[in-house]
């Protein structure tokens, strides 16, 4: 008989006695760095700042139910490149808000007029027209910011196409990209329809333009343009450049070829202003009538005590003194000195219609409409602005036509002030206090500062 023997430590425990497993020490808590202590406070406060978002668009979504109205006179419309559309805040099957609460709600937002309206309408399309992706959005599985900007591109489709949209983005709205939803909301327009598809082609063949971007001009004095051209005359305009960026370049020119196409198109600008323009009659093919080449104004301002900066008066920016000395050699310059305008001066006259003089000191003075976080502009020497001039005390009730008693408004806040939904009144030039239903506020050359709880200042 063959004995075994059984290793020591593998022998079966004793009936009626459990086996104890060996413990291992705890692993000691592994430090965070500094680095990923922050990246988890960003983490929390961007959970937090996404909860507030969903509860801001929630209580949008309910309040402008609160401001249904009937009559679309009474309705906020959309406004494109500063001219009212017509159109309601949200595509059809939307209810139509009221524009006097929506303005209501831009002052509490802190938002300009343009700005307000089109983000109402972003929450009330999403909420009744998208509701599987206002569902996403409430649930977070959608970001608000992502689930606005689908909604501010299917605003101008029918309730079908929308619903086609919306069923199609219910569950791959989170990865679909900006080109993605274009084709979509495209395709939906065809599908459902095709008599509009057309007339947006026809449109936009209408919204051509060109932004010289004269109103973003910056120290340096250069401006970014943009345009929508038919693309024949795009190839002409290209061709154009090419040839005369090419010709600069032959006669001698070393900056780089983007440096001369830049300097080819202000040469043609400029030869063009040379040229009278010649009206025809077109029956008989003789000259009407000569219209002579204008000449171009830059309104500059330069101070003897300062000479670090200049203004530019035509866009209403700082601009280089080397820059100003650049165009003031330019070949047939003419320079013209003029008085400073007095912007605290009184010069009342007794009509009700502002003359010019009057018009420029006040816009000056103020760039924009004066109503809390407005941004609409007065305007400048190279682009018309799109405020009137509002007498604080009225002229029927002997408002002076003066720059004390002037302001700029919108026409948005013009029409909200003379309903008797808002009040204001000028503490000095550039410096107001309005009144609204949801609070004080103060509006000076810094800002719009809230003053609701406190008395507004009196001087």
């Amino acid at each position: 008989m063959e004995l075994g023997t059984a290793p020591l430590f593998d022998l079966p425990a004793p009936l009626g006695v459990e086996a104890v497993e060996p413990v291992a020490p705890a692993a000691e808590p592994v430090p965070l760095t500094r680095s990923q202590e922050l990246l988890a406070e960003i983490s929390d406060h961007r959970a937090v700042v996404a909860e507030r978002e969903i509860a801001t668009v929630r209580a949008i979504a309910e309040w402008a139910l609160e401001h249904v109205v009937d009559d679309e006179a009474d309705a906020a419309t959309l406004t494109g490149r500063g001219l009212d559309t017509g159109l309601p805040l949200a595509g059809p099957g939307a209810p139509l808000i009221s524009d006097f609460a929506v303005m209501e709600l831009n002052a509490v937002l802190g938002r300009s007029l343009d700005s307000g309206r089109n983000y109402v309408g972003q929450v009330v399309e999403l909420s009744h027209l998208l509701p599987q992706l206002w569902q996403r959005a409430l649930d977070g599985q959608v970001p608000v910011w992502k689930a606005l900007r689908v909604a501010d591109h299917t605003r101008l489709l029918s309730e079908d196409a929308a619903a086609y949209v919306d069923r199609q983005l219910a569950i791959s709205a989170q990865g679909c990209t900006w080109p993605q939803v274009d084709r979509l909301v495209e395709e939906a327009l065809v599908r459902f329809d095709p008599e509009a598809a057309e007339e947006r082609r026809r449109q936009a063949h209408e919204h051509r333009h060109v932004n010289t971007g004269l109103d973003a001009v910056g120290f340096n004095g250069t401006a970014n343009l943009s345009a929508t051209l038919d693309a024949a005359d795009a190839l002409d305009l290209e061709n154009a450049i090419s040839r005369r960026a090419k010709l600069l370049g032959q006669l001698g020119d070393e900056d780089n070829l983007d440096v001369r196409r830049s300097k080819a198109l202000g040469e043609i600008a400029r030869e063009d202003l040379m040229l009278d323009l010649h009206v025809v009659d077109p029956k008989t093919g003789e000259i009407t009538r000569t219209v002579p080449g204008p000449k171009t104004e830059l309104v500059l301002h330069l101070s003897a005590d300062d000479t670090t900066v200049g203004r530019f008066g035509n866009t209403q920016t700082p601009i280089s003194p080397e820059q100003i000395k650049t165009w003031l050699g330019l070949s047939g310059t003419t320079v013209l000195v003029r008085p400073v305008v007095d912007l605290d001066g009184h010069q009342a006259v007794d009509s009700y219609e502002t003359p010019d003089r009057l018009r420029r000191q006040v816009t000056e003075r103020d760039h924009h409409c004066v109503f809390p976080h407005c941004t609409v502009s007065t305007g400048s020497t190279i682009r018309p602005g799109r405020c009137d001039l509002d007498h604080l005390e009225s002229h029927a009730e002997g408002g002076v036509t003066c720059p004390c008693n002037l302001a700029p408004l919108c026409r948005g806040h013009h029409r909200m002030k003379t309903a008797g939904r808002a009040a204001y009144r000028m503490l000095h030039p550039g410096t107001y206090t309005w009144t609204l239903d949801s609070g004080t506020y103060l509006v000076d050359p810094t800002g719009t500062h809230p003053l609701t709880g406190t008395s507004p200042p009196d001087h």
